[in-house]
């Protein structure tokens, strides 16, 4: 079960964290059920909430693949396609599991079908000079990308569920900026609550048409 909508916004990191990694400030350039991009300056990093817990008032916002010396403006639509990517795992199904490192964690994506973990977000990048290659924003993409969803991705009966859907769809593709899938997110809710027989895939689609 992924955060309410906006959740990240309204539930930055601690002051702690960003105080000691020197992140005051930083700017959430997009959400996604509960997982987001951060950045302020040369650092970037996914923002990752932690599954709500009925037994727990908040489940907390914690920093994850932390790149603090990110230098290919190239790879920023990687990293928002990673996130979108998460987020809309996460709303088909998936858990995510953050699992704290010092002032940062790891993250585990939890198949519910299985029980079994199907990729891990480590708490920092491997940089440019290391050999974990695997753990690249692009790379961790393209292993998501590779996962089925794990049930439909929506509830018909919450609009601002559905518009989360899409809004992950779209930011998936790297070539849409995020004003663009925001602006793109909206004309295909409008289509869907005109047509309720359009799934979200459809409705993204129908509403790329008709910009």
């Amino acid at each position: 079960m992924a955060p309410a909508p906006g959740y990240l916004s309204e539930h930055p990191l601690p002051p702690g964290i960003t105080g000691a990694l020197g992140l005051g400030g930083y700017q959430l350039l997009a959400e996604i059920g509960g997982v987001g991009v951060g950045r302020l300056g040369p650092q970037i990093f996914l923002v990752v909430a932690g599954d709500p817990d009925p037994a727990v008032p908040e489940p907390g916002t914690q920093i994850s693949l932390h790149h603090q010396r990110f230098r290919d403006e190239h790879e920023l639509s990687a990293w928002t396609a990673l996130a979108a990517q998460l987020g809309y795992l996460r709303l088909s199904g998936y858990r995510l599991i953050p699992e704290r490192q010092g002032l940062r964690s790891a993250v585990r994506l939890m198949d519910p079908s299985s029980g079994a973990v199907a990729a891990q977000i480590p708490p920092k990048h491997p940089g440019r000079l290391s050999l974990g290659g695997g753990a690249t924003a692009p790379a961790l993409l393209a292993t998501l990308r590779a996962l089925p969803a794990a049930g439909p991705a929506l509830d018909p009966q919450r609009p601002e569920l559905m518009r989360e859907v899409i809004l992950a769809l779209a930011l998936r593709d790297e070539e849409t900026s995020g004003t663009q899938a925001v602006e793109l997110a909206d004309r295909a809710l409008e289509l869907t609550q005109a047509d309720p027989s359009l799934d979200p895939a459809a409705a993204l689609s129908a509403a790329r048409t008709a910009s």
